[in-house]
């Protein structure tokens, strides 16, 4: 379980002195709840999010414990690295937004004929209650050659889950490589 640290001060001054020390600034929110101002030491934050098996993952701060969701994140845009998180608590019965990544299933028949499997939405923002939320969204690639694509309104549905991106949104395609 991670843990955190509720921060006193918010102020650009601590929370400079705050990274210099290896912390991660973090807002933890929920419905209905007050918004928590804490911090993660950031190699222990970076390895719980690697290595988590299910969307939500646990952490505990101030001896009260809760699973949250990363909802937002800062990175340095020359460095990379991790600036501030926002993390949504998972509350059951709750229906919110959720961003899912999409795995593919299956060798394509366009890699066969020097395509590639393009990617385009890597994340699908979909509406649920976190019970209902799959790990990911699957997409079956088997049957697909080069000049396929796959849009929202191809991929499977799921149980209790909308997907909120529009229909024609592109998911993946197999491209000719170059």
């Amino acid at each position: 379980m991670l843990e955190g640290i509720v921060r006193e001060s918010i102020g650009k001054k601590s929370t400079k002195a705050l990274r210099r020390d290896g912390y991660l600034i973090a807002n933890i929110y929920g419905k209905g709840l007050e918004n928590i101002h804490a911090v993660f030491k950031e190699n222990e934050y970076i390895r719980t999010v690697r290595n988590k098996e299910n969307l939500a993952f646990p952490v505990s701060i101030a001896g009260k414990e809760m699973n949250v969701v990363v909802q937002a994140y800062e990175a340095h845009p020359v460095t990379g690295k991790l600036l501030h998180v926002d993390l949504m608590v998972a509350q059951t019965g709750v229906v919110t937004h959720y961003h899912l990544p999409v795995q593919t299933v299956g060798d394509a028949i366009g890699l066969k004929n020097k395509g590639l499997v393009h990617i385009s939405k890597p994340r699908l923002r979909v509406k649920a209650a976190i019970e209902n939320v799959p790990n990911s969204v699957i997409v079956d690639v088997a049957k697909m050659d080069v000049g396929d694509a796959k849009m929202v309104r191809d991929l499977d549905k799921i149980p209790n889950v909308t997907f909120t991106d529009a229909d024609r949104v592109s998911v993946l395609s197999i491209i000719k490589a170059k």
